[in-house]
């Protein structure tokens, strides 16, 4: 499949950071198209199992595809499709507690490469933008719908945009004469409102579809409920007992995108760190290096950071 060529985000430094060993349980909390899965699958060998999440049915096929098709990987791989926070509780239910766990937050090249999915500006499509086709509100839905005062918060507090309130006024004026279902529709009237930055590289439309996107997929609340699950299993295994989903000393590793997902990762973590229930892993985030940005420029605003669970003793500490 032409997805196999899929470059995952900072592979060599996911793999030294979760450590697989042969015989061991992988979760990909977002699977996308597989591409940190199958680079974890001939570490974990044969009597390993891979658990493949992802909120996209269409890339949790891909996803399995691809690493049922590499050699010397785990004869087992379960698939689950849906919302991530979900996955502590389909894990629990397959009666299998993870001894890795990976959330790369980014979303596939070929969900940002498909006009149908309104993901992009760069191609015009429908103003959809939402991972899991099953939502019931598309991106075009918010735009036509929500009252200006609304529409200026999500593009203030999710995308970061300093000419929200601009740019609300500017949507609320246009909808009047006629709906805005278009990604060139709305990436115009975001421009119109804006005007070009002299000081900005990106189009100024850039962080208004971030906004977005964010805002239709509840990307924020979803990953605030897995820290959260996570929070609390790592509590409960710092205590000395039984995981539910995950074991004692399971390495858990995310990489984020942007400060709005990065900031509460990297507070989450501190925390467990600071109360005794987890160690870093890594030494603060790991960027991947202008080579490798170069390689994958997808990866340019990539962070990873990782722990491991459960209280540790000093014998036990990664060098």
């Amino acid at each position: 499949m032409p997805e196999f060529d899929h470059i995952p985000v900072l592979p060599a430094e996911t793999l030294a950071a979760l450590r697989p060993a042969p015989g061991e349980t992988y979760a990909d909390a977002t699977a996308g198209l597989g591409g940190h899965a199958a680079l974890m699958a001939p570490a974990l060998g044969p009597s390993g199992i891979i658990i493949l999440n992802d909120v996209d049915p269409a890339n949790l096929d891909r996803a399995r595809a691809r690493v049922t098709s590499t050699p010397g990987g785990p004869s087992t791989v379960h698939t689950t499709a849906g919302n991530f926070a979900d996955l502590p509780r389909r894990i629990a239910d397959l009666g299998r507690p993870a001894d890795l766990l990976l959330a790369d937050l980014g979303f596939s090249s070929n969900q940002m490469s498909d006009p149908a999915r309104g993901f992009s500006f760069m191609r015009d499509g429908p103003l959809d933008m939402r991972l899991d086709p099953s939502l019931r509100t598309s991106a075009a839905d918010l735009v036509n719908t929500l009252p200006e005062r609304e529409l200026a918060r999500i593009l203030r507090d999710l995308g970061e945009e300093p000419a929200s309130n601009a740019i609300a006024k500017r949507i609320v004026l246009e909808r009047k004469s006629s709906p805005i279902t278009s990604t060139a529709q709305f990436a115009d009237i975001v421009r119109s409102a804006v005007g070009r930055r002299g000081t900005d590289r990106i189009d100024p439309s850039t962080r208004s579809f971030q906004a977005l996107r964010i805002a239709v997929n509840d990307e924020l609340g979803v990953l605030d409920a897995l820290l959260t699950r996570i929070a609390d299993e790592a509590r409960a295994l710092s205590s000395g007992q039984p995981g539910r989903w995950l074991r004692p000393g399971a390495r858990v590793a995310v990489i984020s995108f942007h400060s709005l997902e990065d900031r509460p990762v990297k507070q989450a973590m501190a925390r467990w760190v600071g109360e005794g229930w987890a160690e870093f892993i890594t030494n603060g985030a790991i960027a991947p290096s202008e080579t490798k940005v170069r390689e994958n420029p997808r990866a340019r605003s990539a962070k990873l950071r990782a722990v491991r669970l459960g209280r540790v003793t000093d014998a036990q500490r990664f060098v």
